[in-house]
């Protein structure tokens, strides 16, 4: 009963740690803002049986090649950690067990819920449908401003989890209507063979995968997760690779070979740039990154100028100001890109989606309610323009 009630109103941090995560991260990721349309609402939490402490179903996983004697090399992501026998890698999922790799991450998300498929962000796919979205914990980003480190920073073994395999995700999103599932929320990298073979179940089910993710990954198990991804949303956290190393512990080049790789893949690609007072706000920064996006990626690529909010390791910083979001959708559309949006700022024009050739309003937005809608078989029903997107 207790735990029914706090799925009901959601968790703080405190009750997270110390009852587990109840499938919600209490400060919803994409929740933050105010306003009455969405934003800093909690989202409506599927009914799922109830979540268990230290709750993980070991299994061996892919990835992993020979590093020596009983030695493991994790080849997920770019850090291509060796493991010794009882060793966990950088994300505390993967693990070398008697010289077997496994991950702990598999059929156990802490978090599970229903909600917009604007929230992940996805302005270009099925506006207006609702999505499942799960995740486990751990990730192999370590970023001082992770808006949910108390779940991604996490061991799944010190964590409440739901025992939820692939085939229970599929039936749950069947049950509600939903259209899709969302890999979303913590690091969908490090849960790769449960977000796998779920994606194999839905793609039979008719039911569309989407990905947010940091975009750390090999390039061999990306192409073969790709081919059943039908939409990616990238955290490009900066251009600047002393941001990557200084304030999230990894590398640039990774994220722009995913980036590369998923768009030459043909998957829909969105991109969200969380912009953080004083950190990644430099407007030369975010020219040369729309330039880049433009020259490589196409202008049509959407990108998300999302606003910060103080959490984590960096709670000294203001919330971004809305004139920074401004000033860098206007540097993006002088660049040339086509679709550029701001996050987190209710009834904020960029919530909206413009026709690139006639400069009407094709979908209007207020948080995540669609106020109008003037998309017809991904075209404008102003002018007959396509725009690129899964509408269907």
């Amino acid at each position: 009963m207790h735990r029914k009630n706090t799925l009901d109103r959601g968790l703080s941090k405190r009750e997270f740690l110390q009852a587990g995560a109840g499938g919600i991260c209490a400060l919803c990721l994409w929740g933050l803002g105010g306003g009455n349309k969405g934003y800093g609402q909690p989202p409506p939490r599927w009914n799922v049986a109830g979540a268990s402490p230290g709750f993980v179903r070991p299994r061996p996983a892919q990835w992993f090649s020979r590093a020596g004697g009983t030695k493991l090399r994790c080849e997920l992501c770019p850090w291509s950690c060796e493991l010794a026998p009882g060793q966990k890698a950088r994300c505390r999922v993967r693990t070398n067990r008697g010289g077997t790799g496994y991950t702990l991450a598999y059929g156990n998300p802490v978090l599970v819920q229903e909600d917009p498929v604007e929230r992940k962000p996805f302005f270009h796919v099925l506006p207006g449908s609702r999505a499942l979205s799960i995740s486990t914990a751990g990730c192999n980003l370590e970023c001082k401003f992770c808006e949910v480190w108390d779940m991604a920073l996490a061991d799944p073994q010190e964590v409440h989890a739901y025992d939820m395999p692939p085939k229970a995700v599929i039936e749950h999103a069947k049950a509600a209507n939903l259209r899709s599932i969302s890999y979303a929320f913590g690091e969908p990298v490090v849960f790769y063979e449960y977000m796998y073979e779920t994606a194999v179940l839905a793609k039979k089910q008719g039911l569309l995968n989407l990905m947010h993710t940091a975009g750390y990954i090999q390039p061999a198990p990306l192409k073969e997760l790709s081919g059943l991804l039908d939409a990616v949303n990238v955290d490009f956290k900066s251009f600047d690779p002393a941001f990557y190393r200084e304030m999230c512990g990894g590398e640039l080049q990774p994220v722009l070979r995913t980036l590369r790789q998923l768009k030459a893949a043909g998957v829909h690609l969105e991109i969200t740039n969380l912009l953080i007072p004083t950190l990644n706000d430099d407007l030369q920064k975010i020219r040369q990154m729309c330039t880049w996006i433009k020259q490589e990626l196409g202008a049509q690529v959407p990108i998300h100028f999302a606003r910060f909010y103080p959490l984590y390791k960096l709670t000294n910083l203001p919330p971004t100001p809305v004139s920074t979001l401004d000033n860098a959708r206007n540097t993006a559309l002088e660049v040339g890109l086509k679709f550029v949006y701001v996050a987190r700022v209710t009834g904020h024009t960029g919530e909206s989606t413009f026709c690139p050739d006639c400069g009407k309003v094709v979908i209007k937005r207020v948080g995540f309610v669609i106020d109008q809608m003037h998309l017809s078989g991904g075209q404008c029903t102003h002018c007959g323009a396509a725009l690129g997107g899964r509408w269907q």
